[in-house]
């Protein structure tokens, strides 16, 4: 490792003052910082950005093409919560993500999975125990316990749910929330268990009520929800209870932008103080998770980013442990070779296992909100031929199914609205948080193709139009691709553009279809078991 000195003017965030010198850099670490007049003054130097919670799996990168393409947008860390391949493997899928993500000169901090599977309405591949947890604290060494969806368990002491926050705070582990929407009494009692962050914030009315309680809020922008615009006055009001976060990231938007385009935003559009935005995007989250990650001070690793300006924040260099690892939009990472883990047995389907006889002459619909997880709940009448329930395409009442692929079992169908193919049928075995194979289509022909395609590459994203199927494999655990992240994020630009050619006005149909399934975020979901009312916590007819 090379030493080094670098110049510019210094962003001290943790002070919140700049001023003119230059850092020297010791075997990684940075070994002082001096004030020097004559440095250059186009170029600040300043702590590299952190995503405060993310899925690393729902980019469909394995960590190490993760790390590749976030460095170049000034990311040095992430928190990351590997629950969807805990989904999928369990502990095993876990310590995947851990010696993968070890192979690269990147941060990451991987929390221990608390509600896999999610709920017990759903089937999943695997089950992560509160002894299992204990193990990846005290052995593997993660860092928090991740999102505590079950905040139903949470607010009635459910024994299991409250065995792994016990665990976590006798190890003085943070533990992350996921409660969208609750507010008052409820948000209070939450809170007060011990739950310190939540990215799930959908009103700043419900923001607001949870700082009131002591919680920090992650403000997220991701690929499919997008609370930026609700939430973006707390960084006025409360800026030292704010981090920012992605959550999903899809790999072609991740090679557009990542924490980088929330402070740029955050900076030029909204005018807010650019340090107490840069506190945010780094400070924030390496004091609350306790991160070994610099902050550029003397002793600490130097962990850095270079940019021209503190507007339009063109991230120059970003630095990890003293090595460079970016430059002028060009990643200087390595890819590393990655062996591939699955579970997948599910088998090929027919047409006619997707019919669905008409109970009645109304069906309950799934209604999708673009940029949000929520959903809402839908009655409306059902279109009936010979008998069974179809889609009806005018009125953009589409078919959605759900199929185990741990298991042979009977797929779950139902009907949503807002998808609006006009034609074709979309699926993924990305279905949060059990990744289940969920599909949505005009016909059951399209549907079946879809699904098939699927089961043939044993995990992926597929389109059907016409007689055209195309298809993204995920070998890794039917989530991930292990090959280059440059050209997984164009193969699956492609696939995205496919998929809106059939009708689809939602900015990330897949994303979307992919949260159709997550039964902890209201009104009404699906499952592989069948259609699940969130707020009642209860299985519901589709029609009736």
């Amino acid at each position: 490792m090379t030493d080094f000195t670098l110049s510019g003017n210094i962003v001290d965030i943790i002070n919140k003052k700049i001023f003119p010198g230059h850092l020297s850099i010791n075997n990684g670490k940075i070994a002082s910082i001096q004030h020097d007049e004559k440095a250059p003054k186009d170029r600040y130097l300043m702590p590299g950005f952190i995503d405060a919670h993310v899925h690393v799996e729902s980019s469909m990168l394995i960590p190490s093409e993760f790390a590749r393409l976030a460095v170049v947008h000034g990311t040095v860390a992430t928190i990351s919560d590997p629950h969807e391949i805990g989904n999928v493997l369990g502990i095993d899928g876990v310590r995947y993500m851990l010696k993968n993500g070890q192979k690269v000169p990147f941060h990451f901090y991987f929390g221990a999975p608390s509600c896999v599977p999610a709920t017990t309405f759903e089937t999943a591949g695997a089950t992560i125990t509160a002894a299992d947890i204990h193990t990846l604290f005290a052995q593997d060494g993660l860092h928090y316990l991740s999102e505590m969806m079950n905040y139903p368990g949470v607010l009635s002491h459910d024994p299991l749910v409250m065995e792994k926050i016990r665990i976590a705070k006798d190890l003085n582990k943070p533990i992350d929330g996921h409660a969208p929407g609750l507010k008052g009494e409820d948000a209070k009692h939450y809170i007060a268990a011990g739950i310190s962050t939540d990215h799930e914030c959908f009103t700043l009315e419900e923001a607001l009520d949870k700082v009131r309680y002591g919680m920090h809020i992650l403000i997220r922008e991701g690929s499919a929800a997008k609370n930026y615009e609700a939430l973006h006055s707390l960084l006025h009001s409360h800026p030292d209870r704010v981090m920012f976060c992605s959550d999903d990231k899809h790999p072609h938007e991740l090679v557009d932008g990542h924490i980088n385009l929330l402070v740029r935003r955050s900076i030029v559009e909204k005018e807010y103080d650019p340090l107490d935005v840069l506190r945010c995007a780094s400070l924030h989250p390496i004091l609350h998770y306790k991160l070994d990650v610099g902050l550029m001070r003397p002793g600490d690793h130097a962990d850095f980013i270079v940019v021209d300006n503190l507007r339009d924040l063109n991230i120059q260099q970003t630095y990890i442990k003293g090595m460079l690892v970016a430059e002028r939009g060009k990643s200087l990472i390595k890819s590393v070779k990655a062996d591939v883990v699955n579970n997948f047995h599910a088998t090929i389907t027919t047409p006619s296992d997707f019919a669905l006889q008409a109970k009645g002459s109304h069906c309950r619909v799934i209604e999708v909100l673009d940029g949000e997880l929520i959903t809402r709940s839908l009655v409306t009448p059902l279109k009936v031929v010979d008998g069974l329930a179809v889609s009806d395409v005018d009125r953009d009442i589409l078919k959605l199914v759900v199929i185990n692929r741990y298991q042979k079992a009977p797929p779950a169908i139902g009907f949503i609205r807002n998808f609006g193919l006009k034609h074709g049928a979309i699926a993924s075995c990305i279905a949060h948080d059990s990744h289940n194979i969920i599909a949505v289509g005009v016909d059951d022909s399209d549907i079946c193709r879809a699904v098939n395609a699927l089961m043939e590459s044993k995990g992926g994203i597929s389109v059907v139009s016409g007689k055209q199927c195309d298809v993204l494999p995920l070998p890794v655990a039917g989530l991930m691709s292990n090959g280059d992240g440059y050209e997984v994020a164009k193969q699956y630009a492609a696939i995205d553009k496919q998929a809106k050619q059939l009708g689809t006005a939602l900015q990330a149909p897949f994303m979307s279809l992919s949260f159709m399934a997550l039964l902890v975020i209201p009104a009404l979901k699906l499952s592989d078991k069948g259609l699940f009312d969130a707020q009642k916590f209860q299985f519901t007819p589709v029609t009736y």
